[in-house]
């Protein structure tokens, strides 16, 4: 936790980075149990609900409640900030919100009105919602909960953990400045323990959110759009990220060395045990750290250094992700006064120029994609078990691995990635020496340096400055930065040009974004630098879209369109599959995303076509075509288009297979179009005369059929199908559902566009979508009109007990679905 006395200034503040590690909200393991009335071990509460929120104003100062009223607003500590930020201000009439919180999501859509280009350019970029320096009435937000602080906690050191707000922000308690952040990715805490009100008055927690200014070419959203953790602890305790655990793999064991940092925020000298103890997924102690007896001096800091050994240990993998736990007790006079408990994993990685990414010894080819981190429905505001569906989503795929692009990626993926087997690169924002830069990517490494899943640390993406001396100077001393707080993992560049001079020569482990074909030359170059595609493929595609429609902003789904700077999957994927030296590849992107609509960036789409699957994690062809090649031993053959054309009788479709089968056949109503080879790392074509019916694929391998794929011609729209990913939740938590309009016999309609409308008992709608990269319609609605067949609603439950969901459309049968909440 940053000192009591840091000054206010925002610089110093963010700069003064601390240390955290996992904490749990409730202890999962045994401890050492203190005596009644001693100080207890820390207590983490999650500030989730009992929010307020307001839109302000970035030029009116009435409007903004008074902030920068008579230029005095940082005139008096605790007085005259803004209205907003005193206990006695009268919130009633803001709106009730649960954090984490995006409200650009809800904004409207703002359709240019010949703008200048660059600020037309801009709009697009961020998914034309009305946000920015353009609309000052949108830009400023304003947030306040009453933090549930009294007598008891006198004395205690006391800090907030914020994972992520979006962007500028100033964090005020009882209308003091306690600081803040610029960025609007980095994780930054803010202690509070001087500010509060320990004899029984309210403690209100008001924070002014600056979304005027951008940071990235991407929907970036806007407020408290990650966790918030109020933490009490005793005035000795571990920081925030405190604890980093290290694991040197040898014969039948694993050594693991530890470092842990403990402080006195007290008045006077404390004599300090430190007792470490190891456990694994089961809840066993599997090895200790010898105790550390030392003596801290008020406002000391002290770095405890420690290690141990677990025999037979299980490795973290891509199959078996198992975790350990350790547990951290600071001990003073017997009693345990802080607690705190890391999660990490055992496992080894390493880069080899020839061969490769190593996992535990063993070579894996990193089967990625890049990914920004918005949904549909929820905006940036990812609620923890979507960001864990949408790591299932690729799993399922067959990717093992996932570039957080361009900006370090919540505690809450990360987590998702640990306990599910995904490999993370973790990404820095701001490319630069500043203190502000340096501030961001130390607080990048520090937070996240126990996560088992994250291999490479990267410093930056395609800068101005990549290919030059002065980008050279920059990211040898980030490079440098890096390697002092984490020795265990390499650092990383993604680079579109220039991968000789400048910044390719200082990184580690360098990555090409597209130019996939120049990596060959470049490895003969250079053969003792490890290297992977950092971006590949960029493939754009509507989902469920045949036929190239300009006029509509549609983009046909062949594989066969892209951007000039980009390829093909198969173009990509072939190349990095032959060629073991090449780490692997991350396809840009896992995910459309809002904003940077390609190839059309004109009103109104309003966001990319470049996933593999839509914004609501519908999949598209494509995602077949890797399934197949990622997974192979599973046996797979994908069909496509769909075989709905009616007046096109007679006419030729263009019929693809993706499989990974060694022969396919084709059949129309029951007639054989022949049986072909399929060739490795690519796909199949015919030319098949249009004519309702059934259009079926086989697949063989040594003759025998391991795999098939229908279309069919469908009725008319009769009803909707409804699946959810889950039939049991817990409270509080969200379910995704997905609906899906059929014709009588249960036939997908795949041009389907019906209004859809979602209702829920004992739970709530939080956002819909369905995945159109041209829809304008409201994200924080209940009601969607399916997209080529499919629509998605997000889900909270509310409480524990049965949940009835339910869509209905006019004219069509509705489903129904019970799950439980527990």
């Amino acid at each position: 936790m940053p000192p009591s006395d840091l000054p206010l200034q925002r610089r110093e503040f963010i700069s003064a980075v601390a240390g955290t590690c996992l904490i749990a909200h409730r202890p999962a393991f045994a401890s050492t149990a203190a005596p009644d009335g001693a100080p207890q071990p820390r207590r983490v509460t999650r500030l989730e609900t009992g929010w307020k929120f307001s839109l302000g104003h970035a030029v009116d100062v009435e409007r903004d409640f008074g902030f920068g009223r008579d230029q005095r607003t940082f005139a008096k500590a605790g007085a005259g900030t803004a209205d907003a930020t005193l206990a006695k201000f009268d919130d009633r009439v803001w709106q009730s919100v649960r954090v984490p919180h995006d409200w650009a999501v809800a904004l409207p859509f703002a359709e240019p009105k010949s703008p200048p280009k660059d600020r037309a350019d801009a709009m697009a970029a961020h998914g034309f919602k009305a946000i920015g320096r353009d609309f000052p009435q949108n830009s400023i937000g304003w947030y306040r909960v009453t933090l549930p602080v009294g007598p008891a906690d006198k004395g205690q050191s006391i800090w907030l953990e914020f994972d992520g707000v979006f962007r500028d922000c100033i964090v005020f308690v009882n209308g003091y400045a306690a600081g803040g952040s610029a960025s609007g990715y980095a994780p930054f805490c803010v202690d509070i323990a001087d500010f509060l009100d320990y004899d029984g008055g309210p403690n209100v927690l008001t924070v002014r959110v600056d979304a005027s200014l951008g940071e990235g070419w991407f929907y970036e959203g806007a407020g408290i759009y990650r966790h918030v953790d109020l933490v009490r602890a005793a005035p000795v305790h571990i920081p925030q990220w405190g604890t980093f655990v290290r694991s040197e793999l040898g014969s039948g064991r694993a050594q693991l060395l530890v470092t842990t940092d403990v402080v006195n925020d007290g008045a006077a000298p404390v004599e300090v045990l430190l007792r470490q103890q190891m456990f694994d997924s089961r809840k066993r102690i599997v090895a200790e750290c010898e105790d550390a007896r030392f003596t801290l001096a008020p406002g000391q800091r002290s770095a405890q250094d420690g290690s141990t050994f677990v025999d037979a240990p299980s490795l973290w993998s891509l199959e078996n992700p198992d975790l350990y736990t350790m547990v951290s007790e600071v001990i003073v006079a017997g009693q345990v006064i802080d607690r705190v408990e890391t999660r990490f994993g055992i496992r080894s990685i390493r880069f080899d120029a020839e061969r490769g990414f190593f996992l535990n010894g063993k070579p894996v080819k990193l089967l990625g994609t890049c990914n920004h981190h918005d949904h549909a429905g929820v905006g940036t505001a990812i609620p923890d078990a979507l960001h864990a569906w949408r790591v299932a989503q690729l799993k399922e795929m067959g990717s093992n691995a996932w570039r957080s692009a361009h900006n370090p990626a919540a505690q809450v993926l990360l987590d998702a990635c640990d306990s599910m087997g995904m490999l993370m690169i973790a990404e820095a924002r701001q490319n630069s020496t500043s203190d502000e830069a340096l501030g961001e990517i130390e607080r990048m490494v520090l937070s996240s340096r126990n996560h088992p899943c994250v291999i490479l640390w990267s410093l930056g993406n395609e800068e101005p400055h990549q290919a030059t001396e002065r980008g050279a100077r920059i990211n040898a001393e980030l490079a440098a930065r890096v390697k002092r707080l984490d020795p265990t993992r390499q650092s990383t560049f993604a680079m579109d040009q220039g991968w000789d001079t400048g910044v390719g020569r200082v990184v580690d482990v360098l990555g090409f974004n597209y130019r996939t074909d120049k990596i060959e030359a470049y490895h003969g170059r250079h053969p003792d630098q490890p290297v992977y595609g950092s971006e590949t493929g960029s493939t754009v595609a509507t989902r469920g879209e045949y036929t190239n429609d300009p006029a509509r902003h549609i983009v046909r789904a062949y594989d066969t369109e892209h951007p000039w700077w980009a390829s093909t999957a198969e173009e990509w994927w072939t190349i990095v599959a032959e060629r073991t030296y090449i780490a692997g590849g991350f396809v840009w992107t896992g995910f459309d995303y809002r904003g940077e609509p390609t190839p059309y960036a004109a009103f109104p789409s309003v966001s990319s076509q470049f996933g593999i699957l839509d914004t609501c994690g519908f999949p598209k062809d494509n995602y077949y075509y890797y399934r197949a090649w990622w997974r192979p031993d599973q046996p797979l053959v994908h069909l496509l288009p769909h075989w709905n054309w009616a007046g096109r009788e007679g006419q030729p479709i263009e019929v693809w297979a993706h499989g990974n089968a060694e022969e396919v056949e084709l059949k129309l109503n029951g007639r054989s179009l022949g049986r072909k080879g399929m060739p490795r790392n690519r796909h199949l074509e015919w030319q098949v005369p249009y004519a309702t019916g059934r259009l079926e694929a086989i697949g063989y391998n040594g003759g025998r059929v391991v795999a098939r794929d229908v279309r069919e011609t469908s009725g008319l729209a009769h009803a909707v199908k409804l699946k959810v990913d889950r039939r049991m939740a817990k409270a509080g938590d969200v379910v995704i559902l997905n609906a899906e309009v059929v014709d009588s016999r249960g036939r997908p309609m795949p041009t389907a566009d019906n209004l859809l409308r979602f209702t829920v008992a004992n739970g709530e709608v939080i956002g819909v979508g369905n995945g159109n990269p041209n829809s304008v319609e409201p994200d924080l609605a209940t009601e969607r009109r399916a997209f080529n067949g499919l629509a998605q609603a997000i889900v909270r439950i509310n409480r524990s007990g049965p949940v009835n969901l339910a869509v209905s459309s006019a004219g069509l049968a509705g489903s129904r679905l019970r799950i439980v909440a527990l």
